[in-house]
């Protein structure tokens, strides 16, 4: 782990503020609009190519690839294909995804956890998800699928105890 971005964690965890850390990634050089939620190190050795706008969620351990290295093996004489990640305003990130360079996210789009986008998505207001990610629900479809479930996390062992059935089931295949 980057020891400047585990200061920057710990300060913003033990002062309750996640601008600090989201400042932090800004004097990196990458452009983070206003009221984001930033809980990844986004590591890039381009971080000017990443761009997130307003009221983003970026869960942990996302990736961004800014480079591929890999176009060196077909060019010898070339070593990288680069590309900008840009991401809209209002979107989340899941856990673990991977946005991959040449990206682009629209306004409102949830990317599920575990993710890989390689592809642009034109369409706002719906949920990707996969390897490669592709629309796999739209907003409206999650509000009516989870409306019953959503909670608040302040409190919630006392409303599970009182009422299991907020917890979320999921079905096998």
């Amino acid at each position: 782990m980057n020891i400047r971005y585990f200061f920057a964690k710990t300060k913003s965890k033990l002062f309750n503020n996640h601008e600090i850390l989201v400042d932090y990634h800004r004097k990196r050089g990458i452009h983070i609009g206003k009221d984001c939620l930033i809980c990844s190190d986004m590591l890039s050795d381009e971080p000017f190519l990443i761009s997130i706008g307003d009221r983003c969620v970026i869960s942990t351990d996302v990736d961004f690839v800014t480079h591929d290295f890999s176009i060196s093996r077909v060019i010898p004489d070339k070593s990288n294909l680069y590309g900008n990640i840009t991401i809209g305003n209002n979107c989340f990130i899941g856990a673990r995804s991977v946005l991959m360079y040449g990206i682009e996210l629209p306004d409102n789009v949830i990317v599920a956890a575990g993710s890989v986008v390689v592809n642009s998505f034109g369409e706002g207001n719906v949920v990707i998800g996969g390897n490669p990610a592709r629309i796999i629900g739209t907003w409206d479809d999650l509000e009516e699928k989870y409306k019953d479930k959503a909670t608040y996390a302040a409190g919630i062992k006392d409303r599970v105890d009182n009422n299991p059935e907020i917890l979320v089931k999921r079905k096998s295949k």
